[in-house]
């Protein structure tokens, strides 16, 4: 039986410094209590790529030989864009008082019993080394481009899961031996596994990602130890495990679930993974369709406990009702938080045209598809069009000069004529837009 602590996507960067920083370290004195024999982090310890002068690579470097001091440290690849290649290579430098491993490509990587790590020149051994304690298979983030090369992008996808399919069924002859001698065999990996859920609660499906659970126990592994998803969940098959351990702390709002790293239990027959939770910080998130409430948020910050919990007000209002925000009220009914993100989204007035109205051959046809998608009643609008088309401006405008109540109208020459209500302009029509 062997003990390893599993951390992984701790995000180190300078503006999330205060956050994983507290919690990595957290963990790393947890670990050392419970007296982890090797610690294993998979993959995105950074955030983005870090210059060495930065404070958080200095504080990340700090934690990594605090565990180098009580076991041996492996390390895996993880996405490319929070952990540039080459960045590993500089904590097996730290000169702890045990060896730290940085797993970049494709192999097998043995712990030997004299605590000395021994990694394979291929992608696996073709037989378990001598003197082996742990026999761990290291899949770090895969360069999906290289594959694109061969089988174009549109295929690379599916490629890329088959492919990995074929790997790890390739792995299982080597974990099997490797277990029939009493040597546990564990693989790590970051990536996605199929059906997977997000820290947001948002399963993940589709042919884009790069496990199965049926592939990753078919490599015949008595566990697989993963990174990139930031929520813990784990899949069992008997007494053989797979195990995400979350984010080391939370970064954003709306995360479900608590963060954390995984100590494990480890032997030939199976494992076991025990999660325990870092004092990440809290947040809540509260959101109004309209104005924000800020009774209710008065109301809310009386039942919860503020003090050291992030808040984010989210909203939606229509264009003319932005300015019943008031933000200064929101902040002040929320002071008591450690923190306060307010998100308003505006609506803006939508004007459109009559549906249809592009497609009429003539005016006519026209005015009646603006009346009937206005609601209004065509026939008087049609009457104003007909004394438009067959009168002169100054005979329309003697019209409507005349008295509703006189009976009479002029023509243009001035001579007098009966008064034609189907001719006659009403005194308020609606503008055509």
């Amino acid at each position: 039986m062997i003990t390893i602590a599993h951390f992984s996507d701790l995000h180190y960067a300078d503006d999330t410094l205060a956050e994983v920083d507290a919690c990595f370290a957290f963990a790393v004195d947890q670990a050392i209590a419970r007296g982890a024999q090797v610690a294993v982090v998979t993959g995105d310890s950074t955030d983005h790529a870090l210059p060495a002068h930065s404070p958080a690579f200095a504080a990340l470097a700090r934690q990594i030989r605090r565990l180098a001091d009580h076991c041996p440290v492996l390390m895996l690849q993880g996405t490319f864009s929070h952990e540039p290649p080459g960045l590993l290579r500089l904590f097996p430098l730290l000169g702890g008082r045990h060896p730290v491993h940085a797993a970049e490509r494709l192999s097998q990587v043995a712990l030997l019993n004299d605590g000395r790590w021994l990694a394979s020149s291929d992608w696996r051994f073709d037989t378990p080394p001598a003197d082996v304690r742990l026999l761990c298979s290291c899949l770090p983030t895969l360069n999906k481009a290289a594959l694109a090369a061969s089988v174009g992008a549109g295929d690379v996808s599916a490629a890329m899961g088959e492919h990995l399919a074929r790997l790890l069924a390739g792995l299982a002859p080597i974990h099997q031996a490797a277990r029939a001698a009493g040597v546990p065999a564990i693989g790590l990996s970051h990536g996605t596994v199929r059906g997977c859920v997000t820290e947001h609660g948002v399963p993940m499906a589709g042919l884009d990602h790069e496990f199965t659970t049926g592939a990753l126990f078919a490599a015949q592994a008595c566990a697989f130890l993963l990174g990139h998803i930031h929520l813990h969940q784990h899949w069992c098959d008997g007494e053989r495990l797979i195990a995400y351990p979350g984010a080391i702390g939370r970064l954003h709002y709306g995360e479900q679930g608590d963060k954390g790293f995984l100590v494990w239990q480890v032997d030939a027959a199976g494992a076991r993974a025990t999660l325990v939770p870092t004092p990440a910080r809290r947040t809540h998130e509260l959101v109004f369709d309209g104005a924000p409430d800020v009774a209710a948020l008065q109301d809310f910050a009386r039942a919860h406990e503020l003090a050291g919990a992030w808040v984010r007000v989210r909203w939606c209002v229509a264009e003319e009702a932005a300015h019943a925000v008031d933000r200064e009220a929101i902040a002040a009914a929320l002071a008591g938080a450690a923190g306060i993100k307010l998100e308003g989204r505006v609506l803006p007035v939508a004007r459109s045209r009559a549906a249809g109205i592009a497609h009429a051959t003539d005016l006519r046809a026209q005015l009646r598809a603006w009346a009937t998608a206005s609601a209004i009643d065509a026939a008087p609008l049609m009457a104003c069009l007909e004394s438009l088309e067959q009168l002169a401006p100054d005979a329309i405008a003697a019209r409507l000069l005349v008295q509703e109540g006189d009976g009479a109208g002029l023509t243009a020459a001035g001579q007098d004529v009966p008064w034609d209500q189907t001719t006659a302009i009403p005194a308020a029509v609606p503008a055509i837009a």
